[in-house]
């Protein structure tokens, strides 16, 4: 019979219909090496990273609230995919370096979809280089529904790629090296934001798997945190939130020009941490920007960011508000730690 692949995602916001969620269990804060320096940490020196598990509250919490997440996709007809759990606390080396685990927390970060593939990217930290084996059950099983599976080059992680300009951490452009959740999907185009976590290399070789059907825009801006989605969110077609800290409407390439860029209020609820928690915390003060859209009327948003959500209501979008506590601890609002696998409608450009 015909093979019906169970991967089939081409844009933001497509009505959902399967979706894997990250769990927080064993998670640990990345190893202090040159690779977490840099995506995470650029400001601080090595002996200044905070190190081993997250506090057993915030493990036992954060799962709480992914629970919640996941009956509201439930609820909304989605199936919910969940990875295996891995011990992150174990060693594990290459020739030039060993580390520990990080976590399972962001699916969104190391697995992209365009279209049927499913592509595990070649992450700039270190200690996320097994992580897509907590996926592995589920990536063969969307492989023999007839997905297409490939992997990015695997990155040799070398000390000399983490040499950065100060106030520029990119990765140099000695191999490809970028997180999943470095791009946005609208169709035919992608968005690329080069960062801490992508070089232009990656986007090269990206462009270069998926050919001529798709063209690879890079985003560069003022900003060089980690990932795209606290910085852009693409709400359907032909509206953008945008982070008005970090960019501005020339920023974005041409194939955005006639799309109405709304910019995000401030971040709302931040005075519930402590000057202790926020040392520590991974996730930029405009974590709660990252929403998750269920299909191109219906948003998931951190239930605290009230401003956001009457902007977002006078777009006519319905809000569904949740609740991630600890999103700014572990780096991760309800777009990172979501990998959207399935949603119906077509490819096209926008």
């Amino acid at each position: 019979g015909i093979l019906m692949s169970k991967v089939w995602s081409c844009n933001e916001w497509d009505p959902l219909e399967e979706v894997i969620i990250g769990t927080a269990t064993n998670a640990r804060y990345p190893f202090a090496d040159p690779s977490t320096r840099l995506a995470e940490f650029p400001e601080r020196e090595l002996d200044e990273i905070p190190q081993g598990p997250f506090p057993q509250y915030i493990i036992d919490e954060a799962n709480e609230d992914l629970e919640t997440f996941a009956a509201v996709l439930e609820q909304a007809g989605a199936v919910v995919k969940r990875p295996d759990v891995l011990d992150h606390a174990a060693t594990f080396s290459t020739t030039a370096w060993h580390t520990q685990g990080y976590y399972n927390y962001c699916p969104r970060d190391i697995l992209l979809c365009v279209g049927d593939r499913i592509i595990e990217t070649p992450s700039v930290i270190r200690g996320r280089s097994q992580e897509m084996f907590s996926y592995r059950d589920i990536l063969l099983d969307y492989m023999r529904s007839g997905a297409r599976w490939f992997s990015a080059p695997r990155p040799m992680l070398l000390d000399r790629l983490f040499d950065f300009e100060p106030g520029k951490p990119v990765p140099r452009n000695d191999e490809p090296a970028f997180d999943a959740a470095n791009i946005l999907r609208f169709g035919r185009d992608l968005l690329y934001l080069v960062s801490s976590t992508g070089n232009e290399l990656g986007a090269q070789w990206l462009q270069s798997i998926l050919g001529d059907e798709f063209r690879v825009h890079l985003l560069k801006c003022a900003y060089y945190g980690s990932h795209i989605d606290t910085t852009l969110v693409a709400l359907r077609p032909g509206l953008l939130l945008a982070n008005p800290e970090r960019i501005n409407k020339d920023d974005l390439p041409e194939f955005l020009n006639k799309w109405e860029v709304i910019y995000s209020p401030p971040m709302e609820g931040l005075e519930r941490f402590d000057d202790a928690y926020l040392k520590n915390a991974i996730g930029s003060a405009w974590i709660d920007m990252n929403l998750f859209s269920i299909d191109p009327e219906t948003v998931i948003v951190d239930s605290d960011q009230k401003g956001l959500i009457r902007l977002l209501e006078s777009k006519s979008l319905n809000v569904i508000p949740v609740k991630l506590r600890h999103s700014r601890m572990l780096a991760g609002g309800f777009h990172c730690v979501t990998l959207d696998t399935k949603r119906s409608g077509e490819l096209a450009t926008y």
